[in-house]
């Protein structure tokens, strides 16, 4: 057993040394850029919180188990890796006893002989095999050669998903040879438990050399193995965990991130501050957290499955956003670790290197950028936390302030922020207009918030000036009054919350907004907020803390639903329609607010609600985030056409939502699908909350 001992030694020295190699410049590549203390600390401060994302998402595996036949496969395949670890512990240790005293018999010390981990060695290493079956049908089925674009698998490295599988099954057969032939000669440390073994050493005849031989193959794949996945997509193994540990908490997309330099959050006001530096312009100004992003990405698909703009043919896949980085990163590594020096490089090396981020004839193209709504369907399904849309947040920063290049459409929509305060350009007088409308008097913020008043209702611009947000905003004042909910309003002192400048990637315009109704909140002594729009809900509640406005801050369907369970609101005239609901993207996958829209309607006497296929987590944007309200949709088929498609295969009386942008969006493709006779006229979008004063009103 000597020389079995020494070949193992060697052929182990050799693959840690490669893999070490590997894993240090992977280390050094991801350190070349700004750093990412907040996320260290974050982690460290909620270590409560990330300790049940770990046992969670990583070992319970939760998002992979939304897709039940691919989540429970890969389920068996990653717990192998774990439990089969004492199969190499036996390995070693047999290997290395057997030099020693010539009886390759070694056990791990006090469980070494339970029959229990025997038999869960085996049956891990039967699921696992099992699981290849299901991986590979699911490869074969999907694939890209058959299904184009509609394959989550395209655009992937498809040779080394194979390669992983193929290396698996070899560690998965040369075991049970390995474990059969211990079992024939008497070696294996377990006299019951572990079935398969027992019963392959049952027909194996007892041979040393067979032994000895099983041995050195099965530790020899599982090294080959190793340096293989320190050098593939399989890095995800080790920093997936890693990637959860530092992604962004709670459980919701929320707040888009602080835009930093050197680790610090801008100052505007800074005299020092080179502009040249905002947002990412080359792959060198990655963090440390992105790089992981780009380790950690499995080529699953499912974020390219679920993206709205590449199921309507648009050019950006969210798989493809990350894995194109990552290859450039690999390319051009070499230079970013020796401080981008190219004064020896030759012309096509100085070509990639000042190949720009985001161009005509960049790493990502212009339409891929600014095809993203910021739905965060991609954010949601990816099973290791990867954020492609703090990516494309980062890289539209560097083009809109560095570059000034960005749709001319939304430069309109810039100007209007600029010079009046919203997105259509609107005299802030208008902001109070719709009050009229009502039978009872709004309480209008002059300087300090009402005493008697419990809310302040942010109205957002969609619900102040756009006439048919302005039927929801009238529908939940009157909510209130009904519930006897003492509220006022800003009027003319309400200002855009900002989310359409950040979301374009004009951080400074958001800046400026957001300190301007921060100001005007704390002047006024405002605690609690309603508001409607769940742009504004998301900015308010999540986004604005960042600058130091920290308040109380509710969607309308939360506080409706609330004030309908506590006997306050009583729905009582029967509204008889069948209604589906949408999701706004910014109140559900942002927010995790699913329930509380769907428990309005389902108090309401009469309404039948029928869900459409892709609702709640999986819901389907309606086209509008990401600042694209106010961009042209030139590319592929429209994103509401496609939601409004899919919405009609329910059949119904009413398409319910919660956002304005969602009303605008869904509205006008209803109209274009009435003028062409693809739906009833009586059909139209509402939101939930004119369904509920609907009911609350007695008919006159």
């Amino acid at each position: 057993m000597l020389w079995v001992a020494i070949i193992g030694l060697i052929m182990t020295v050799l693959a840690v040394a490669a893999a070490g190699r590997r894993t240090m410049f992977l280390y050094k590549l991801a350190t070349v850029g700004p750093p990412a203390p907040e996320r260290v600390e974050y982690a460290r401060a909620h270590a409560a919180d990330e300790a049940k994302a770990q046992l969670v998402e990583v070992f319970g595996q939760k998002k992979l188990l939304k897709w039940t036949p691919s989540g429970v496969a890969h389920f068996f395949v990653m717990w192998a890796f774990f439990i089969l670890l004492t199969v190499y512990i036996e390995a070693y240790g047999a290997i290395i006893q057997g030099a020693i005293t010539g009886r390759p018999d070694f056990h791990i010390p006090l469980i070494g002989q339970w029959a229990v981990l025997g038999f869960l060695q085996d049956f891990i290493a039967v699921a696992c095999l099992l699981g290849l079956v299901a991986f590979a049908v699911i490869r074969v089925r999907n694939s890209p050669k058959t299904l184009g674009r509609r394959s989550r698998f395209s655009g992937s490295h498809l040779g080394g998903a194979w390669l992983v599988l193929f290396m698996i099954f070899n560690i998965i057969w040369t075991l049970f040879l390995a474990r059969g032939a211990a079992a024939a000669n008497g070696n294996l440390p377990y006299s019951s438990g572990a079935f398969v073994s027992i019963a392959l050493g049952d027909v194996l005849p007892a041979s040393h050399l067979l032994e000895q031989i099983a041995l050195l193959l099965h530790i020899g794949f599982m090294l080959v193995f190793l340096v293989i996945v320190v050098n593939s997509k399989h890095l995800h193994i080790f920093t997936a965990p890693l990637n959860v540990l530092f992604s962004r908490r709670p459980d919701a997309l929320g707040a888009a991130p602080e835009l930093r330099v050197d680790g610090k959050p801008v100052d505007f006001e800074d005299e020092d501050l080179d502009p040249e530096r905002l947002g990412r312009g080359k792959i060198g100004d990655t963090t440390w957290k992105g790089f992981l992003d780009f380790y950690s990405c499995t080529e699953c698909g499912r974020c390219q499955s679920q993206c709205p703009a590449w199921n309507t043919d648009k050019p950006l896949s969210p798989k493809m956003l990350i894995l194109d980085q990552r290859d450039h990163a690999f390319k051009v590594a070499p230079y970013l670790l020796a401080g981008a020096s190219t004064e020896h490089a030759d012309t096509d090396v100085l070509a990639l290197l000042e190949k720009p981020l985001v161009g005509e004839d960049g790493v990502i193209h212009p339409d891929v950028l600014w095809s993203c709504t910021n739905c965060g369907a991609c954010v949601e399904q990816c099973p290791v936390d990867i954020e492609h849309i703090d990516h494309i947040l980062d890289m539209r920063r560097y083009q809109v302030m560095v570059e000034s290049s960005f749709p001319s459409e939304a430069g309109v929509m810039v100007k209007n922020l600029e010079n009046k305060g919203n997105p259509w350009g609107m005299s802030e007088m208008k902001r109070a207009d719709w009050i009229a409308e009502l039978d009872f008097e709004v309480e209008v913020v002059e300087d300090k918030m009402p005493e008697d008043a419990e809310y302040l209702f942010w109205v957002g611009c969609a619900g102040a000036l756009e006439d048919r947000a302005k039927k929801t905003t009238r529908a939940v004042a009157e909510l209130l009054h009904i519930a006897g909910v003492k509220f006022a309003v800003l009027g003319p002192m309400e200002a855009c919350s900002g989310d359409p400048a950040r979301r374009l990637g004009m951080e400074y315009l958001f800046n400026m907004l957001a300190q301007q109704n921060i100001e005007t909140l704390n002047e006024a002594g405002v605690k609690k907020i309603v508001a409607t729009c769940p742009h504004c809900f998301n900015t308010l509640a999540n986004e604005y803390p960042q600058l130091g406005g920290t308040y109380e801050v509710v969607h309308h369907t939360q506080l409706l639903a609330k004030l309908v369970d506590e006997g306050r609101l009583t729905p009582i005239t029967p509204i008889e329609e069948k209604i589906t609901y949408h999701d706004p993207c910014f109140l559900g996958r942002h927010n995790k607010v699913y329930s509380q829209p769907r428990d309005i309607m389902s108090k309401v006497p009469g309404v039948q609600t029928q869900e459409m296929h892709r609702h709640k987590d999986r819901g389907f944007c309606c086209g509008a985030g990401g600042a694209r309200m106010w961009m042209e949709e030139r590319i592929g088929k429209r994103i509401n056409t496609e939601r409004v498609d899919e919405a009609l295969t329910t059949d119904p009386d009413t398409v319910s939502t919660a956002c304005p942008f969602c009303m605008v969006m869904l509205g006008d493709a209803i109209n274009e699908k009435k003028n062409s006779g693809e739906a009833k006229e009586s059909l139209e979008v509402v939101d939930v909350a004119q369904l509920l004063i609907k009911s609350v009103k007695t008919p006159s």
